[in-house]
């Protein structure tokens, strides 16, 4: 039976435990669930929609699903892996394209994956719903507060997952040639399987500092400490990289802070269609001379614009779950979003 053992009243299925980034991990353990499912399937039993997030979990649903429920497939990244070009990568993705055909829904995180790998890649161009990564509460105290007189140093915020080396190695440079004009503040939780000594990495690089994780509580805080959001990503460059929209975008804008993106990814199309933001072409040649030569002025009218920003560009509406949920549950058919 399924097991309650945290005391919440939730059933819950333990599957294991799997390292971060291990897809082929994650696939055995559910492997082992597909031959034994009936625990899954009473725990199942009495849902109208099951939600699946990425394969290994697409996998699993599809062999306890029921007819009479709905399917629905969450991604919200595109392992690497899913875009190889060896025999097993390939099966992988005729897997995944055949169990998407019985999906009754994808929902994606960024306009790029359903542009660039659902149909690009898997044939799969309708039923696909847009559910971008934004503030699901309406926190717009730091958008209205009067704009800060620009001051030194320039303090550029690194939160959230924290996976990326190279982002890490800029960062370092950045604050060290900045010789006290910049400093770097990181918060969050770093990726084990490549940063498995994080804490130690940082500890000895000047202007830079680390605050280790944090909750949705302490997002005020942490933005309101800084000018600049990080807001790019080289961990899958050319891949998901590009095509994701991450947190770090909508809670920088949510807060007034300006993010840097890299022009030619989706995080910087979407800055560019909405405005704002601080594009670059190349962040390691360009960031420091953009920051240094930028007048007073400058920095107050990025400022500026990302607080004229309307408030459903960052944060999800009523209706807007609305629509997400009349999506879920069929009472209304998906829109597909593309550019």
């Amino acid at each position: 039976m399924p097991s309650t053992a945290d005391g919440s009243g939730e059933a819950w299925f333990d599957l294991g435990e799997t390292r971060d980034g291990a897809l082929g991990e994650r696939m055995v353990a559910v492997a082992r669930s597909l031959w034994r499912p009936q625990a899954l399937k009473s725990l199942a039993e009495g849902a109208e929609i099951l939600v699946a997030r990425n394969l290994e979990m697409l996998v699993l649903a599809w062999r306890v699903k029921r007819r009479r429920q709905r399917l629905v497939y969450e991604c919200l990244d595109i392992h690497r892996l899913m875009l190889g070009r060896g025999l097993k990568l390939r099966l992988l993705r005729w897997l995944e394209r055949r169990l998407i055909a019985r999906a009754d829904l994808v929902v994606v995180s960024s306009p790029a994956f359903a542009r660039e790998y659902f149909a690009r890649r898997q044939q799969r161009v309708d039923r696909v719903l847009l559910v971008e990564n934004k503030v699901p509460f309406p926190t717009l105290a730091a958008r209205v507060r009067p704009v800060p007189e620009p001051a030194e140093p320039i303090r550029i915020g690194w939160f959230g997952m924290l996976r990326c080396r190279r982002t890490l190695e800029e960062l370092k440079a950045i604050a060290r040639e900045g010789q006290g004009a910049i400093e770097v503040v990181i918060a969050g939780i770093p990726s084990p399987a490549e940063f498995p000594h994080f804490a130690a990495e940082v500890s000895g690089a000047p202007r830079l500092t680390y605050r280790g994780p944090y909750t949705a509580a302490d997002l005020a805080q942490l933005y309101a400490g800084v000018d600049y959001v990080w807001a790019i990503d080289y961990f899958e460059e050319g891949l998901n990289s590009d095509w994701l929209l991450p947190n770090r975008l909508y809670e920088g804008v949510a807060h007034g802070v300006v993010p840097i993106a890299l022009r030619r990814v989706e995080t910087g199309r979407w800055l560019a269609r909405h405005g704002v933001g601080l594009l670059l072409d190349d962040a390691a040649r360009e960031l420091m001379p953009k920051l240094a030569g930028m007048s007073a002025q400058e920095r107050a009218a990025m400022i500026e614009a990302v607080r004229a920003l309307p408030a459903q560009a960052v944060l999800q509406t009523d209706e807007e779950r609305r629509d997400i949920v009349a999506a879920m549950t069929g009472a209304a058919r998906a829109r597909t979003r593309r550019e």
